[in-house]
């Protein structure tokens, strides 16, 4: 997994609307909360979203975009996005692709519960490994001034 100051794997992947998604296009523009989830639908994932999607204007009044990532297929990643109003985009993975490139594969290789803080030149600034939903969104708009 990687850690604070390192650089933020890259990668590409398409999104619940099928439009394509590229890490690389937040670079010199945006840091960007990258969040992994195991499951659309179930209650810790729901929480999480819905405080995601309840603080995500602080997060944008500081210039930071969230996402999330989950294992979930494509038309269940959509159903989520919908169902909850995200805001923001959520990635389905379901081969693991970018939860392997990022290390966070828990059991049955289920997303862990782990969030990202990358700061514009592409780095690492803050790491949140947690099962509980909450302590992600506070740690991340604590660093940003949010």
């Amino acid at each position: 997994m990687p850690q604070q100051g390192e650089n933020a794997p890259e990668f590409s992947a398409k999104d619940s609307d099928g439009r394509d998604f590229r890490l690389t296009d937040f670079r010199g523009k945006q840091r960007v909360v990258l969040y992994f989830f195991p499951a659309c639908f179930t209650p810790g994932c729901d929480i999480e979203a819905g405080k995601f999607r309840d603080e995500f204007p602080r997060f944008q009044g500081k210039d930071v975009q969230v996402i999330g990532v989950s294992n979930d297929a494509p038309d269940v990643a959509k159903r989520f996005r919908e169902h909850f109003r995200l805001p923001f985009p959520v990635l389905p993975d379901p081969e693991g692709k970018v939860i392997g490139l990022y290390g966070v594969a828990g059991m049955g290789g289920r997303a862990r519960r782990v969030s990202f803080l990358i700061g514009t030149d592409g780095k690492i600034e803050e790491v949140v490994d947690s099962r509980l939903p909450g302590p992600h969104i506070e740690k991340h708009l604590r660093l940003v001034g949010g």
